[in-house]
């Protein structure tokens, strides 16, 4: 499923309330340094375009601006404004200066809704991307799993990542962020994945007392998945890791 516009919904989020999506990815394909074996928009090789492009900070800034124009004219204004979209959105070059423009737009038109972001923690080197998610209500950053052979098979990561290096990067948040974490299990390429199991648990729990962030969205699979063979956890289950978080002294949802 991929999202055919720059603003899209708004749509019920599970984990938000009333969501205006922003997508700064491009509208035909998915751009991702990720590829999640349970990502909705599918694989990065089913959605390559010969010229991935970002939408323009100015298209993204108007098009924001009609939207939640039209949206305060009606009466019905989103709870939260959420960068997700076809891919990470940290990427864009242009990240820090299009969430000001989103924090102006807010402002004017909706003040009282969330700036809100779904991101996979990985451009945290770049003090852009840092200050602009500094800036927003929910700076909502994901970890799979704290075992970098387990994260590896869930998210294949491109480039040098590392599961001590993203911890590296969330610690210069102090706890002004939010972690999520998809919980799911199954079978990939021949190898089973369970990110359940009491050794990826504790390995997982120990990396969130350590960083204390704000709060914690633990969560399964809700929607198709490009691999076929994964199993969503139950609620109970969720239920019972979120209760363990909140035994640390730290809010979790479980969604």
């Amino acid at each position: 499923m991929l999202f055919r516009d720059i603003i899209y919904g708004p749509i019920k989020s599970r984990r938000l309330g009333i969501s205006l999506g922003v997508n700064l990815l491009p509208l035909e394909s998915k751009l991702c340094n990720f590829d999640c074996i349970y990502c909705e928009c599918g694989w990065n090789r089913d959605n390559r375009s010969e010229k991935p492009r970002f939408n323009a900070r100015e298209d993204v800034r108007e098009a924001l601006r009609a939207t939640l124009s039209r949206m305060q004219a009606e009466g019905q204004l989103p709870d939260v404004i959420t960068f997700a979209g076809n891919g990470e959105p940290t990427m864009h070059p242009d990240f820090e200066s299009i969430i000001e423009d989103t924090i102006a737009l807010r402002d004017e038109f909706a003040a009282t809704a969330k700036v809100s972001v779904l991101s996979n923690a990985t451009q945290l080197h770049r003090e852009g991307v840092v200050r602009a998610l500094h800036r927003v209500d929910n700076a909502i950053l994901k970890l799979d799993s704290a075992i970098d052979a387990t994260a590896h098979l869930i998210n294949s990561p491109q480039g040098d990542y590392s599961v001590a290096k993203v911890v590296e990067h969330l610690e210069r948040f102090g706890n002004d962020f939010v972690l999520q974490t998809m919980f799911l299990r199954g079978e990939y390429n021949g190898e089973h994945i369970d990110n359940t199991t009491e050794r990826e648990f504790f390995a997982w729990a120990a990396v969130v007392e350590h960083l204390r962030p704000r709060s914690v969205m633990v969560y399964s699979i809700d929607r198709a998945t490009p691999c076929q063979t994964l199993e969503k956890v139950s609620r109970e289950e969720l239920d019972k890791i979120a209760d363990k978080v909140r035994a640390l002294g730290i809010e979790c949802s479980a969604v």
